[in-house]
């Protein structure tokens, strides 16, 4: 495969900056008159995928709402990353994945390996035991055109207490500074001098909607890191198209601005969900200064 950032280069350009989270939580299928079971979790995966499967540049499916239903609800979410493959559908695993050695070595074979019927084109990532045991996941994700996207700086409350604590050992202000210079050291290595085309890297970061300010005020460049920003927090959790711009706007090629229920809660209708993204992903290109779809 073409690398990952090229990938979701073009997707973005041609689909408009928008990821749409595929999150079958309970309250959600309630919403859409639908069981909380494995029959529910798959008419719900289907429907969404009618709406906006080859119209957005990323679909995120939340692993979590899958794996709570054991085997059945794994092998929906297969079914889901099967179709997306056929449709030419780019796909996050929203799975937060950390750990060492050859625990991580696993993780890495079920989410980033051509083997595995879990590999996406990309997955979450978790850096709280320590950046350098994700190599397993960066590497095998890298080596067969993948991507990671590495939590860094998060807009729920609690992670502040975590990701703003320093300075780090190496000097860096706070964790979320030092995972970014992680990020951004792991993308040089691998992308040497190169400018345009070919030049965003395997490695993401996860920056919410309304945060990145901490990041600027402690010096932290984070065009630097040479990768995607995945945004999450539009709609129901309160940021808007306009403050992912004024945070990112600077970045505003390789933003990548992600909503759930602010699309899902469109439904159950395929065309009203469709609908839905459309408009947000239109709202979002707007701010940026990016063409629409």
């Amino acid at each position: 495969m073409r690398a990952f950032g090229d990938r979701l280069q073009a997707a973005l350009r041609a689909r408009g900056p928008l990821c749409v989270g595929l999150d079958p939580a309970p309250a959600t299928l309630a919403r859409w008159g639908l069981a909380d079971d494995v029959d529910g979790l798959r008419r719900f995966g289907d429907t969404v995928l009618d709406a906006v499967a080859g119209r957005v540049a990323l679909l995120k499916p939340q692993v979590a709402f899958y794996e709570r239903f054991g085997s059945r609800g794994l092998a929906a979410l297969e079914d889901v990353l099967a179709r997306c493959r056929t449709e030419g559908q780019l796909v996050l695993a929203d799975a937060k994945r950390g750990d060492i050695g050859s625990t991580a070595a696993g993780y890495a074979a079920a989410w980033c390996d051509d083997a595995s019927p879990l590999a996406a084109d990309a997955v979450t990532l978790s850096p709280y035991l320590g950046y350098g045991a994700l190599a397993p996941a960066v590497e095998t994700a890298a080596a067969s055109g993948r991507g990671v996207f590495v939590l860094c700086l998060t807009s729920n409350p609690e992670g502040a207490g975590v990701q703003l604590a320093g300075p780090t050992p190496d000097g860096a202000p706070s964790v979320a500074a030092h995972v970014a210079a992680a990020a951004a050291a792991d993308n040089a290595r691998r992308l040497g001098d190169a400018v345009g085309p070919g030049s965003v890297g395997p490695v993401g970061l996860v920056v919410g909607a309304t945060v990145g300010h901490h990041l600027r005020d402690a010096g932290v460049d984070l065009a630097a890191v040479r990768g995607h920003l995945l945004v999450p927090g539009l709609g129901a959790q309160g940021a808007t198209p306009d403050d992912v711009a004024r945070h990112y706007g600077d970045l505003a090629d390789r933003v990548v601005p992600t909503a759930s229920r602010e699309v899902l809660h469109a439904g159950p209708d395929a065309v009203a969900v469709r609908e839905a993204a459309e408009r947000l992903a239109a709202a979002c290109a707007a701010a940026l200064g990016r063409p629409g779809r």
